[in-house]
């Protein structure tokens, strides 16, 4: 890796706090830019074909090095038209817009990172325009389905009470899915009601952790998971699978499949949802937008705003509710 990777690599764990996934994607985004440099004058087993992301383009003499790609295809020589064309060409091998608008987002960044330490003068990614983006909003659950799941969860089982105790946690307080396998019992603190989060970028904030949350989780700390051969390095995580080690994202995934399935719902259910039907709860029932903001652990308001969305009937019912032509008449 030459020099200004390293010190890209270093910058954003170090000042910028990031999760080293996020650190990894960020540093692919750069590799697959020059990787897609370099293919020009590289010789490809096929035209026009780029590597997966763990492999290197080949040098002319089939080998791969990053000098070769430095000698070829220097940052100073890397212009706008030629950001605007590797953004073509993931558009033509099929890259949908979402990955693109990433990518682009992690060159920007790797640009911005280069001018700040001088290294070039002006950012070639400065003036290309992120890929048009649909808003998808994931389905919602009722307050009736997310009963209707929590009564589904079989209580005789200590799996059973661990579950409960983690779909109430992620409705409660609104978690990532991320935050919830992460959640130690040192930060969570039931005289004052609040749970300490650790969020992206390392991020702390507060939430508050509802009265029926906060006692499945003390339950089941007391009198399931104590009878657990917790593994070393997982003594202060809440939630723990049946060998002591911390749950695992996909775990959680697969479970609250299983139990939606249970309860007859035929939605497409993921921890998202329990965190989305939080927010749309609260807004629908008058929470104040930077309130949940804050609860979310959003950075931005525009991205809370997705939450504001309200089906047509609870928009008909507010305009009858409220509206003064639509009021009946004394």
């Amino acid at each position: 890796m030459p020099a200004y990777l390293r010190g890209y690599e270093s910058y954003l764990r170090l000042e910028k706090h990031l999760s080293e996934a996020s650190i990894a994607a960020y540093l692919h985004d750069v590799r697959l830019l020059l990787q897609f440099l370099s293919s020009r004058k590289a010789a490809f087993p096929s035209p026009g074909r780029i590597p997966g992301m763990e492999e290197a383009v080949p040098a002319e003499d089939g080998r791969f090095s990053w000098d070769s790609i430095l000698r070829e295809s220097t940052l100073s020589d890397i212009r706008l038209e030629d950001i605007e064309q590797f953004i073509s060409f993931l558009t033509d091998i099929g890259m949908n817009a979402a990955s693109q608008a990433r990518i682009l987002s992690g060159i920007k960044g790797f640009f911005n990172y280069l001018l700040l330490e001088k290294i070039i003068g002006k950012s070639p990614a400065e003036l290309v325009e992120s890929p048009k983006l649909k808003r998808h909003l994931p389905d919602v659950l009722s307050y009736e389905e997310i009963i209707s799941i929590f009564d589904s969860i079989d209580l005789s089982s200590a799996e059973g009470r661990r579950n409960r105790a983690m779909l109430e946690t992620l409705y409660a307080c609104g978690l990532r899915v991320s935050e919830l396998v992460s959640l130690k019992i040192s930060m969570v603190y039931p005289k004052e009601g609040f749970a300490r989060i650790i969020g992206k970028g390392d991020k702390e904030r507060l939430v508050p952790v509802g009265r029926i949350a906060l006692q499945k989780i003390q339950d089941y700390i007391k009198y399931d998971r104590c009878h657990l051969d917790i593994q070393k390095g997982n003594e202060d995580i809440v939630f723990l699978n049946r060998y002591g080690k911390s749950l695992s994202r996909v775990m959680v995934f697969k479970i609250i499949k299983r139990l939606a399935a249970g309860a007859g719902i035929r939605k497409n259910i993921s921890p998202h949802t329990f965190r989305h039907s939080f927010a749309t709860h609260l807004i629908e029932g008058g929470a104040d937008l930077r309130a949940v903001q804050d609860m979310l652990g959003h950075e931005s308001i525009t991205t809370t705003e997705i939450y504001t969305h309200l089906d047509r009937r609870y928009l008909q019912a507010t305009i009858q509710l409220y509206h003064p032509l639509e009021k009946p008449k004394p």
